[in-house]
């Protein structure tokens, strides 16, 4: 079975990145988009980031366009988004599928590992999901969940 640490991701710039350069990281990996009504959540996520990277926490953003057509633009164009309007600081990924027959093989290793309260599929934007230090899929969160009802998840993991 394949573990987390297995995949090898393009960030948003389009360079490869393993996710083994993660290992021994608690991972709070979210599926992002630019024009929903969630994205304000961007400013959470930072500030969670900020304040628990130096205790071992990663938030991974993986961009999606699937729900609604709301993250049409170029990752060039996100990034500069993300950046000019959140000061987002976290590692963010190029744009993916997140279901379907095109989703990322990463995303059906996370999925079915910890699959949703109502079924397996992600319901829409900013869906959480989150991975102890081992690369277990300890819990997962809907898009409304906003990310400061995560950090006593978080800091459990963190120790």
């Amino acid at each position: 079975m394949p573990s987390i640490y297995d995949f090898t991701m393009k960030s948003i710039t389009g360079e490869d990145v393993s996710l083994d350069k993660y290992r021994g990281k608690v991972l709070l990996i979210v599926n992002v988009a630019s024009k929903c009504g969630l994205t304000s959540q961007y400013e959470g996520l930072e500030a969670i980031y900020r304040k628990y990277k130096d205790r071992g926490l990663e938030v991974l953003g993986f961009p999606c366009n699937q729900f609604g057509g709301q993250e049409p633009g170029t990752e060039s164009e996100i990034a500069q988004f993300c950046t000019t309007n959140y000061g987002v600081s976290f590692p963010m990924f190029a744009k993916i599928d997140v279901n379907g027959a095109d989703q990322h093989p990463l995303y059906t290793f996370l999925k079915n590992a910890k699959g949703g309260i109502f079924g397996d599929a992600i319901k829409w934007n900013f869906a959480k999901l989150l991975v102890d230090r081992d690369g277990n899929v300890v819990e997962r969160y809907a898009p409304t969940t906003g990310p400061a009802s995560v950090t006593d998840d978080i800091e459990r993991l963190l120790g």
